[in-house]
């Protein structure tokens, strides 16, 4: 019908912009597949180990503030007043004592 009025000019299929279309939707497609395949199976496996996927990064932000490796470092001053304090209370003895002193104070 076109082909008439317009000429012959008119294609009838898509081209090379179609199949090129079409590769690229395959490619997103497919991507999109593994995304959500790749959630389901991080999210199995951290359930299997009795983790939450949703407060994952919650749960490790709070680890993290109750760790020792990354509490802020006691003064020296304070450091020695505990050692002197469990000593006084006798949980720590003599010798432990100075032990842990000479240590703290890095000789």
């Amino acid at each position: 019908m076109f082909g008439a009025v317009f000429g012959d000019e008119i294609e009838t299929g898509f081209g090379a912009f179609g199949v090129l279309f079409g590769i690229v939707s395959a490619f997103i497609g497919l991507g999109f597949v593994a995304i959500v395949v790749t959630i389901v199976v991080r999210s199995s496996r951290m359930a299997k180990r009795g983790q939450n996927p949703f407060t994952m990064q919650e749960d490790l932000a709070y680890q993290a503030m109750r760790s020792q490796t990354l509490a802020p470092a006691k003064s020296l001053e304070h450091r020695l007043a505990e050692l002197d304090d469990l000593h006084a209370r006798g949980v720590i003895s003599d010798e432990e004592h100075r032990a842990a002193r000479a240590e703290a104070l890095g000789g």
